[in-house]
């Protein structure tokens, strides 16, 4: 079992009597296929040694007596201790502890920030429920307005006041003429004032023609 770490010597040496009852806490696969089961262990050697790395390892073992490898291949707790002192398994503690030392204080920095995250949700809130209300309310009304003046000034909205306006005119053309008539007023206002309204109103009415005719067309 040990011919790549003992000696010919140690190879023709017969094994101990109470050395075949021992049974090695590793599985038999172990060391048959490099895609076998390793010992589940807190800290393992990388699946990818480099040669430099296996070499390093190969070193420590060979300096290490036939009792030394039989031990760390029977006793669980020396195999555990050894492998926690090669370099590379220390390097990886080593980052393990690391990353779990930022992952702590990532965590104690969010716990942190949550009353500043709990204030912002409740300013969100607030502006949701009262300044949005608000911007809501202000913006229907705009639209209602907005409405009322599309309407005022819709093409059916103005041909109607133009038709009002005309409807004015000569109303009022109509009552100058009965003052006239009975004399409340002379004849040189009347043709002043009556002129001025006859001219405003057919001016009306051609304006409304052509806007009716524009329209209908």
């Amino acid at each position: 079992m040990f011919n790549f770490w003992g000696s010919k010597e140690q190879q023709g040496q017969s094994r101990p009597p109470e050395a075949s009852s021992q049974q090695p806490w590793y599985s038999p696969s172990l060391f048959s296929s490099s895609s076998s089961s390793r010992p589940q262990t807190s800290a393992q050697i990388p699946t990818h040694v480099s040669p430099g790395e296996a070499a390093g390892i190969i070193v420590l073992l060979k300096d290490k007596s036939v009792d030394e490898l039989r031990k760390l291949l029977s006793d669980k707790d020396a195999y555990q201790q050894f492998l926690l002192s090669l370099d590379q398994v220390k390097i990886q503690n080593n980052i393990k502890d690391e990353l779990r030392r930022e992952t702590l204080q990532l965590a104690r920095e969010n716990l942190e920030k949550e009353p500043q995250m709990i204030e912002l949700r409740n300013q969100c809130r607030i502006i949701r429920t009262t300044e949005l209300a608000t911007a809501q309310e202000k913006l229907n009304e705009l639209e209602r307005q907005k409405e009322e003046i599309l309407q005022f000034y819709s093409p059916g909205s103005l041909l109607h006041k133009l038709q009002e306006a005309m409807n004015q005119a000569d109303k009022e053309s109509e009552a100058l003429q009965e003052k006239f008539l009975e004399r409340e007023i002379d004849t040189a206002a009347f043709v002043q004032k009556y002129k001025k309204l006859r001219t405003t109103y057919h001016r009306r009415a051609l304006i409304h023609l052509a806007a009716k005719t524009s329209t209908i067309g």
